[in-house]
């Protein structure tokens, strides 16, 4: 017998009296629907248990024409679903940085909107609301700050200090007023000004820091650490223009430049006084002592950008500082640029732009290579300088040690992209502090941890000795004499491993014309600890990829699985879906104690429950098929089966298998008469990501899922039972959409491929079900929400090598449902592009280009029987949502707090610090 909820009876408005004011009024259809899935009754009883954005207000919606009829509320006649507004010059332009109510934030907006202009000073429109609200809150957010900092100042405690070459962050707005309680104050204070909170926050733009789940990951780590009160700083580079802004057109994807800068961010604040030397080429001097020391070349500076994190209900406000490269107005050749030299003129000027305009520029080329490695070094080299100078301002000069800074400082590296931050600390703690190598090798080693994010080959990072040598050779000359030493060690304590070294050695001297530098190594030998994301990747690492490394160091291998922030992705990302867990669990505690959502399981056969899970969920589709539409032009069926993949384009992540399942459901459905078509459950296909510039079979698969959408959405006989959908520019706000919305998602990748994942948990802590192989976190989600509640295909990863080889040696059998899928495709049925080369990697037994090696013919049998029950389980309503509330249910475990605090336990040592 399902367990119950006793009933609960709310005001809709008590805690948000302003709000009797403010509901706009919605088309009747909408409404309609909205009742048709009681999201009337849902909304009735939860909106007192939760703190309200903007998006929220959408559950208000429903009500709406209710109360114009009644009288409640006078909508405006020639512009439906405006809000009537008090006039802006009835609001004082007062400075109130900590506003408590309404008026108080309304004016500190119109203070800032008159005093702190950017625009000019006659009109007020919806992009002046926006940045005059981000300053607004910026106020409150710096007075936080700076408290925080002021209590880790008085208290010394150890810090983290996270370096990631990405933070993929998303919009500040709604997370800053929802972290700070402060969302209902600011709605109410638009309203007064004549605007919508929603509508003001969909003009921020962005931040371009980052691509994938790496940036991603970095930044639910900040949040955590801001809500668990952990002393932090995060470390990171302003890229100007991003990776790229992403356009579908007929030709495929197209790049852009990203232009989150080209007003500004008013987020940052620039620190004009936190400026440090950055040198590339060069020399190394050996003075008569024999101490070397590094001169020359070229000399940048790297500048300091502060971005404030808050955290939740907490004080404690952290900071994401990013470096932005500079040259000083003295290394502007006025004499040359008279001359009318004007390129030489500018050419340092030039050159430091150049470094963080783009994230991961392209490095086929040896400027290419130069300028990734400048990237890294500027990163590593500002961040480290950043931190001793901290680290010996907070010391006094009669008991200053540095034997100390492992006690106060931890410094992870977010893969291999920070690597020179070994080689960095050493130097400036060898050439600069003058410490001994044997000091400084002891401090480093026990400040510096690695974070390994794959075991792509590809990923892990190798730069040419050649190239290194030219840009930064006194970090070779560190760096060779760490090689030099760990041979000297193995020889010592494993003379086992001797015949091995030359696989183990950083320094990779295979090729005589062609040496390299071996990153992870690198961070292997060097870390005081070395962490995988997920329990099959970490068993990996430990098994395979650095097996002979962890022989040596068993004690230095962990496992962190990741976790995402359920603020952002959860409590802010579906407010509807939010109130209910909230109304059920009878407490709003799950936001910072994950492992509550245990408690709805006794609820999932609940009629009531699943009645309101179905609402929030059919109104987060409707959300997303009114962005798809205004996005693509495409009109999508709300009460099709919403399947989604949405990640980096990548042949691993193996988007080509799904959109090879999706022509072959094409074909089926076509061979159908309209009687039979009528058993095939409505699916519509969603697809989001970007493939890099340079990856040219990323970029086909890209192509072959446009031109299957133009063909499927057009056909009279399938586009009601299917529709096929790239969403362009795929970032952290089109995910805020896209994730509540989804119902099936995809994560298919080839087993032992990815290293963790983390959309997978985002999906899932929103009810969304999982469809995907054994691989990465998908394996612990499948522990968490229960076997039956995932929809499992294809070869484990202990299997992919002896597939590998026995597709070499030419034994595999293609299904035949595969092999008319490729010949469909090559057919023409999608148009004149040449899909030669993509199909052609799914044929063959071996060689570059050739032999599947990404086992898609392989799984391809084994994916269509999992989609097969797919289908089987939608039909079944009722099922189906008690399977979604069990996804949610075991999604505690992966909250990014609790990888936060397993951190800071295991690896760095460090406590919270609270402000009081």
């Amino acid at each position: 017998m399902a367990a119950t909820l006793p009933p609960f009876v709310f005001s809709p408005f008590s805690s948000f009296p302003f709000l009797e004011t403010s509901i706009k009024t919605v088309d009747s259809s909408l409404f309609s629907f909205y009742l048709s899935a009681n999201l009337f009754a849902y909304v009735h009883a939860s909106a007192s248990h939760s703190t309200r954005t903007g998006k929220e207000k959408r559950t208000e919606l429903a009500m709406a024409p209710a109360l114009v009829a009644n009288g409640s509320v006078k909508a405006d006649a020639a512009n439906p679903g405006s809000s009537p507004a008090i006039p802006s010059r009835a609001i004082p332009p007062i400075a109130h940085p900590t506003p408590e109510d309404a008026f108080g934030v309304a004016a500190n907006i119109q203070y800032h909107a008159q005093y702190s202009p950017h625009f000019s000073p006659f009109k007020f429109e919806v992009e002046q609301a926006f940045f005059s609200t981000a300053e607004s809150v910026r106020d409150t957010l710096i007075q936080r700050w700076n408290a925080t900092y002021e209590h880790f100042q008085k208290s010394d405690p150890k810090h983290i200090h996270y370096i990631s070459m990405e933070y993929l962050q998303g919009r500040a707005l709604t997370n800053a007023l929802g972290n700070l309680g402060l969302t209902d104050a600011y709605a109410a204070a638009l309203y007064k000004l004549g605007y919508d909170l929603e509508n003001v926050v969909e003009q921020e733009k962005d931040p371009a820091l980052g691509n994938g789940g790496l940036g991603r990951l970095a930044s639910c780590f900040l949040d955590s650490l801001a809500t668990l009160n952990l002393p932090a700083w995060g470390y990171g580079l302003r890229y100007k223009y991003g990776l790229f802004k992403q356009l579908i057109t007929k030709k495929g994807q197209e790049e852009y430049a990203e232009d989150w800068l080209e007003k500004f961010s008013p987020w940052e604040i620039v620190r004009h006084d936190i400026v440090y030397p950055i040198r590339f080429f060069g020399k190394v001097k050996v003075d008569p002592n024999g101490r070397r020391k590094w001169v020359g070349g070229e000399q940048l500076q790297a500048l300091a950008y502060d971005i404030p994190i808050p955290g939740f209900k907490t004080k404690n406000t952290i900071s994401l500082r990013i470096w932005e490269a500079k040259s000083p107005p003295r290394d502007f050749n006025l004499a040359a640029f008279n001359a009318g030299k004007h390129q030489e003129a500018v050419d340092l000027h030039f050159k430091a732009e150049q470094i963080c305009a783009v994230l991961y520029p392209g490095d086929e080329t040896e400027d290419g290579k130069l300028l990734r490695l400048k990237q890294q070094y500027l990163l590593c080299s500002a961040s480290l300088q950043d931190i001793l100078t901290r680290f010996k301002d907070r010391r006094s000069q009669d008991s200053f040690s540095w034997a100390e800074l492992p006690n106060k400082v931890a410094v992870q590296m977010n893969d291999t992209h920070p690597t020179l931050a070994i080689p960095e600390l050493m130097r400036l703690l060898i050439d600069e502090e003058g410490l001994g190598w044997e000091e400084a090798w002891a401090i480093t080693s026990s400040t510096v941890a690695y974070t390994n994010h794959t075991v792509l080959p590809e990923a892990l990072e190798k730069w040419s000795q050649v190239v290194m040598s030219k840009l930064l050779p006194r970090h070779v000359e560190i760096i060779t004499e760490i090689d030099k030493q760990f041979h000297a060690l193995v020889r010592e304590i494993r003379p086992d491993l001797e015949e091995k070294l030359n696989g183990l050695a950083i320094l990779d001297n295979s090729k005589p014309d062609k040496p390299l530098v071996r990153m992870a190594n690198l961070c292997v030998i060097s870390s005081h600890s070395v962490n995988g994301v997920a329990e099959l990747h970490s068993d990996i690492l430990k098994k395979e990829l650095f097996a002979d490394f962890y022989s040596l160091w068993p004690k230095k291998f962990q496992n962190k699985t990741n976790g995402v922030t359920p603020r952002r992705w959860l409590r802010f990302a579906s407010p509807e879906l939010s109130a209910i867990i909230t109304k059920w669990l009878r407490t709003d505690e799950w936001v910072t104690n994950l492992d509550l959502l245990t408690g709805l399981r006794q609820f999932a056969d609940d009629n009531q429950l699943q009645s309101e899970w179905t609402a929030a969920k059919i109104a987060n589709k409707l959300r997303l098929a009114k962005y798809l539409e205004q996005v693509t032009g495409i009109k999508v069926d709300p009460q099709s089966l919403f399947d989604v993949q949405v990640k980096r384009i990548h042949e691993y992540k193996r988007q080509l298998l799904n959109i090879l399942s999706v022509i072959y459901r094409f074909k089926k459905i076509k061979e159908l008469n309209p009687e039979e078509r009528g058993n095939f459950v409505p699916r519509t296909v969603m697809f989001g990501g970007k493939a890099f510039a340079t990856y040219a079979q990323a970029k086909r698969i890209v192509k072959l899922v446009t031109d299957v959408g133009e063909v499927v959405n057009n056909d009279h006989d399938v586009s009601h039972l299917l529709k096929v959908v790239f969403i362009p520019n795929y970032n952290v706000s089109v995910a805020e959409v896209a994730i509540p919305a989804s119902e099936l998602s995809q994560h298919i990748s080839t087993a032992g491929l990815e290293a963790s994942g983390t959309s997978n948990m985002k999906f899932a802590l929103n009810g969304s079900l999982i469809i995907g192989t054994l691989d990465g976190a998908n394996v612990e989600i499948r522990e968490e929400v229960g076997e039956e509640n995932f929809f499992l295909f294809g070869a484990r990863a202990d299997e992919v090598p002896m597939l590998r080889k026995e597709r070499e040696e030419g034994k595999f059998v293609p299904d035949p449902r595969f092999e008319e899928v490729k010949a469909f495709i090559r057919s023409g049925a999608f148009g004149d592009y040449d899909y030669g080369p993509l199909v052609d990697s799914l044929e063959g037994n071996s060689g570059f280009g050739r032999g599947d090696y990404f086992l898609v013919g392989y799984d391809f049998p084994s994916y269509l029987e999992a989609q097969s029950k797919v289908d089987e389980a939608y039909k079944d309503k009722a099922r189906w949502t008690k399977m979604s509330i069990l996804s949610t249910a075991g999604s505690g475990k992966f909250s990014s707090d609790r990888t936060i605090s397993q951190y800071a336990e295991d690896i760095w040592k460090i406590q919270a610090c609270q402000v009081p």
